[in-house]
């Protein structure tokens, strides 16, 4: 390895790479110089793998700290390294998250309940815990994890520092924009875990971007394509034992950004919150990829021009639940919602983008600004092209819908849905004998393999995590001492 390289193959930003995965933190220029822990854990990462690192604190240990380190790491043999969730990218640790205890009593192999998967790589081979789920009946719902990412800002300003905090709920003054006026918006993102432990994120920068676009239609500032990215990146990590294991589910990351100050009177809040959480899912619907049954709502509508259907606000989403909630009652999966105008064009299922499959023809409606421009949907548009379909974006008829071989809907949560039936005005048609229909299941067997990790990523899509570079001690909880030291195990 050359002098200032890491072991991707990229550079560090200071000449300085580490030197063995033995000692994760050794090539870090501010360190406690008896553990290695690099001070402010201001480790920073871009794209694939490690390529650089910044110290966010720049002060090192004063001796009289590192002696304290060096009585309690005495006690912990340099061999006892185990591989743990680390964290890397610029991330910032709130001072009140740091741990109470000023010192630690022993140290253990400790015997872990939970589930394990096993690591190899050239430089490594060990096992990594996973949190104690059973991921062979994991649902799509709301389960806590560890940490989340806060970062805020105030009105007319830029975001700037962020920062990880344990996972919990936050205050917000009864007035606050969020509450009062709606100024809110939301993404919604997958992390895959590979067989060697990788973790893979999907076209992350889509949904910064998505989110930036939404931010100006609602007059917020938005963290930059970067702060986005690198707030993600280190949400997954700090919670990556949460991630399941692969074939078993994924991780879904769930970005905010709300108008959290306080305001009485229509207006932009004061001040802005942008925050990440994250939560192990399987399949949104229970069926998995199996037909799905919609009907067609013909009173009421989910965007009108000249609103915001095209961007994913907080507001788009309550005024469906009704028509959901009375369809799910009559039996059906979901509702597919027509224009508001001439009440016979397709615009989208309640929280899904929907095609129409004719032949060797796929058609989906059109971006117009009715309709969420879907990532999911953009990247199955991208694949059905690559692999010989036409795909047209235009205005779609109700007839189209009925006379079409397949039909199927994709989203984030979903990623493909087929649909089995639509009813429309008491009218059912079905799609298919033999429930998923081809061109669904290859598609979604493309887009997922992808995902995954399991096909070769020739669109430059995915954002790999090489999680098993480094090594850090098991300290449990230490404090050096100061706040800049942070000696935490993350777990």
């Amino acid at each position: 390895m050359t002098p200032g390289s890491l072991r991707d193959g990229s550079r560090s930003s200071e000449g300085i790479a580490p030197s063995s995965p033995d000692s994760w933190a050794s090539g870090f220029r501010h360190r406690c110089q008896a553990c290695g822990t690099p001070q402010g854990l201001g480790l920073e990462a871009r794209s694939r793998g490690f390529s650089g690192h910044t110290d966010t604190v720049g002060a090192s240990l004063s001796r009289q700290t590192e002696r304290r380190c060096e009585e309690q790491a005495g006690m912990i043999p340099r061999s006892d390294i185990i591989v743990k969730d680390f964290i890397y990218g610029g991330l910032h640790v709130a001072s009140n998250q740091l741990p109470s205890q000023s010192h630690f009593a022993s140290y253990s192999n400790k015997q872990h309940s939970s589930s394990s998967i096993h690591v190899a790589s050239a430089t490594s081979n060990v096992t990594r815990e996973l949190a104690d789920i059973d991921w062979d009946n994991l649902g799509f719902g709301f389960m806590p994890t560890d940490y989340m990412y806060v970062m805020k800002c105030s009105q007319g300003e830029n975001f700037s520092e962020g920062q990880l905090q344990r996972f919990g709920n936050i205050e917000l003054s009864p007035s606050a924009g969020i509450l009062n006026y709606g100024q809110g918006l939301f993404e919604g993102l997958k992390a895959y875990r590979k067989h060697d432990g990788n973790i893979l994120l999907f076209r992350p920068e889509e949904n910064a971007l998505r989110l930036r676009m939404g931010a100006e239609r609602m007059c917020m500032p938005s963290p930059t394509v970067d702060q986005f990215v690198e707030a993600v990146r280190d949400t997954v990590l700090a919670n990556e034992k949460w991630i399941p294991p692969p074939g078993k589910g994924s991780m879904y990351i769930r970005p905010l950004l709300m108008g959290s100050g306080a305001v009485l009177g229509l207006a932009p809040a004061p001040e802005y919150t942008f925050l990440i959480y994250v939560s192990p899912v399987g399949n949104y619907f229970k069926e998995g990829l199996a037909p799905i049954n919609l009907v067609v709502e013909t009173e009421m509508h989910r965007a009108t021009p000249g609103g915001t259907g095209g961007v994913k606000t907080i507001g788009n989403y309550a005024p469906v639940l009704k028509a959901q909630s009375a369809a799910k009652a009559k039996g059906y999966s979901d509702v597919l919602y027509l224009d508001s105008v001439h009440k016979r064009y397709l615009e989208e299922v309640s929280s899904c983008n929907v095609f129409v499959v004719k032949g060797n023809v796929i058609t989906t409606p059109a971006i117009t600004g009715t309709i969420l421009p879907g990532i999911t949907r953009k990247s199955i548009i991208d694949v059905a092209r690559s692999q010989g379909f036409q795909v047209e974006e235009r205005m779609v008829t109700v007839d189209e819908l009925l006379d079409a071989d397949e039909v199927f809907c994709t989203g984030t949560a979903v990623v493909i849905s087929p649909v089995g039936s639509i009813t429309y005005v008491g009218k059912r048609v079905s799609y298919g004998s033999s429930g998923v229909g081809l061109v669904s299941q290859q598609l979604y067997s493309a887009l997922t393999r992808l995902q995954m990790g399991l096909t070769e990523d020739t669109m430059d899509w995915i954002l790999e995590l090489k999680c098993f570079q480094f090594a850090r001690f098991d300290y449990s909880h230490i404090d050096c001492g100061t706040t800049s030291c942070i000696h935490k195990l993350l777990v």
